[in-house]
């Protein structure tokens, strides 16, 4: 059995030639860059994945649809073409954003979709089948993977105990190749080639584990039942007010669509009394349940626009409905169509013009132009501050550019200025904070530096690591003292009757070169408000310049407390000095 398994493998890299190439492409990059992390690889990786997929879904639609190698090569081609496309798109691109991963990501799950489809395409293969012999694959393929990967742990740390030192990035370059090329061939080679194989060996293939049956028919169908119950009950229960406002429901019922659906497929082949009443019944359950919860989420657009999350919702409700309708009326060979729906609904999801981001983009901008033209502070392209608007119309446009920051649009907002930063323009773009938080939470401030930002230092002498200002600490003197050339150089703290601290730089204590004063950065932040309380470095960063130096600090944490009488105020910051 050893043995036929390793032929399958090298039988996989004969079948998926493409695929094959795609993965060690990924799984060379991969390692370069657990050698160093540094390195900017993630748009070469997320292409050999999306070149793998597709290498995988030509070889299907050959194996189903011809038989010359010609026409092989040409699907191949087409695939590799299509993975250049991609690349040459996201390369344009500053960055690898949340927007093209999820794009990504839903073309990479149609794509899954697709390859376990095409097999059963005008064929005695049905797709229950086929999405069978795909379910058993994966997790078989997944359960080697880790069993191996555990061993090879346990032989890695072994030797690095008894033997010698292995380098701690062992483990990541094992799981490297066990999980990128070992897991991905060995799942492809247990997909069987539909076209020469018996009715009867494809029938066994897609046959159903005795354990397997065991956990949908008894356990996770009689579970479903009685959450359906549930589930029913309340909306009977609140069908006149608090469903159509609950928020925290469409997360529940679109998990609970899902598994019916899944559950539903595995099922197809399953001819016991659970599985037989599972089929007829919860198909026709789901539509309604469906409907409410989809008309739910359209009711709540009024307030809040399309979203990225709602639109998704909202489409998948659509999906769930109309395959609990298809499920009620086809043939169980027929649920392929279930299939090509999802497909069809996760293309329009990603491309232009009904794709989810122009629409939530578009919404979101819709509402706050909306509000700021309601308000007269939009006129000649120009955002005119007004703190005395209503709290309604200042959340509105809180979440609406908060939606709009998320999805990477802010730039290309024409109204706003060009140099327009979230974060430290906010309040005195639109005349209030950007975060509206309890009450007793505004007397105090607490903000922290993002320890995983990198902070550039290119152009200093001198950095200091830690310094500790506080209006607290009565005390001053010299912060700290250094030497350039043949002159020495001296920071000094100095206070003022209320205690507020500036820094001064001294070439000698005759010469001062520039002063810095450090309460500048209590008073930005005095009103500064966060949802998270974690900064990046530029907005952390504040500069004090002169003609004869740069001295600049970079908060790491900052604590303003305005409870009692007297503000207390102190911070621990980075001192970056450069003398010109």
């Amino acid at each position: 059995m050893i043995m036929q398994r390793l032929q399958g493998l090298t039988d996989a890299l004969g079948r998926y030639p493409l695929t094959s190439a795609f993965l060690a492409a990924s799984a060379i990059i991969n390692a370069l860059n657990i050698n160093d992390y540094s390195l900017n690889y993630e748009k070469f990786i997320v292409t050999f994945v999306v070149g793998a997929f597709l290498g995988a879904v030509a070889q299907a639609i050959f194996e189903r649809f011809f038989t010359k190698q010609h026409h092989r090569i040409a699907l191949s081609a087409l695939a590799a073409l299509l993975t250049g496309g991609y690349y040459f798109i996201i390369s344009a691109a500053p960055e690898f954003s949340v927007e093209i991963g999820l794009r990504t990501s839903i073309a990479l799950f149609a794509l899954l979709i697709s390859f376990i489809l095409v097999p059963s395409l005008k064929n005695k293969t049905s797709f229950n089948q086929s999405f069978m012999i795909s379910f058993k694959s994966f997790f078989v393929a997944l359960f080697f993977s880790l069993v191996i990967m555990l061993g090879m742990s346990l032989i890695i740390g072994a030797i690095d105990q008894l033997l010698f030192r292995v380098s701690y990035r062992a483990i990541a370059h094992t799981a490297n190749i066990i999980f990128t090329l070992f897991g991905t061939l060995y799942f492809l080679s247990l997909v069987p080639l539909y076209h020469k194989e018996s009715e009867e060996q494809i029938a066994e293939a897609a046959s159903t584990p005795k354990f397997l049956e065991i956990l949908i028919s008894y356990i996770i169908i009689p579970l479903t039942a009685v959450f359906t119950v549930i589930l029913l009950i309340y909306i009977f229960l609140n069908i006149g007010g608090q469903f159509w406002t609950d928020n925290l429901l469409e997360p529940m019922l679109v998990s609970y669509s899902i598994i019916v659906i899944l559950v539903y497929i595995l099922a197809s082949s399953l001819s016991n009394k659970f599985a037989n009443l599972y089929r007829k019944i919860f198909p026709k359950i789901l539509v309604p349940i469906v409907i409410f919860q989809i008309i739910s989420s359209v009711l709540s657009l009024g307030d809040t626009g399309v979203t990225l999350g709602r639109y998704f919702t909202i489409l998948y409700g659509v999906f769930a409905a109309t395959t609990g309708v298809i499920l009620s009326i086809v043939p169980l060979r027929k649920n392929g169509l279930v299939a090509i729906l999802l497909i069809a609904f996760s293309i329009v999801s990603i491309v232009p013009p009904t794709d989810a981001f122009t629409i939530s983009r578009n919404s979101q901008l819709r509402i706050v132009e909306e509000t700021l033209i309601s308000n007269d502070m939009l006129a000649d392209d120009t955002v005119m501050p007004d703190a005395t608007i209503s709290e309604e119309d200042k959340d509105r446009i809180r979440t609406g550019m908060r939606n709009l920051q998320n999805l990477g649009y802010i730039e290309r907002i024409s109204w706003l200025p060009e140099d327009f930063n979230y974060y430290r323009d906010f309040s005195d773009t639109f005349g209030f904070s950007e975060y509206e938080r309890a009450d007793h939470m505004r007397d105090f401030t607490f903000v922290n530096l993002d320890s995983q930002e990198p902070i550039s230092i290119s152009g200093y002498d001198f950095m200091l690591s830690q310094y500790r200002v506080s209006n607290r600490e009565e005390a001053e003197g010299i912060v700290t003292t250094f030497t350039k050339g043949e002159l020495d150089y001296t920071i000094e703290e100095i206070r003022n009757a209320e205690q507020e601290v500036t820094l001064v730089l001294y070439e000698d204590p005759e010469n001062e070169l520039l002063r810095f004063n450090t309460q500048d950065i209590f008073e930005f932040f005095m009103d500064f408000e966060d949802t998270n309380n974690m900064i990046p470095p530029e907005i952390a960063t504040f500069s004090a310049e002169s003609d004869e130096a740069i001295l600049t600090a970079i908060i790491q944490d900052l604590h303003i407390d305005k409870s009692s009488n007297e503000t207390r105020q102190n911070a621990t910051m980075y001192l970056l000095i450069r003398v010109k």
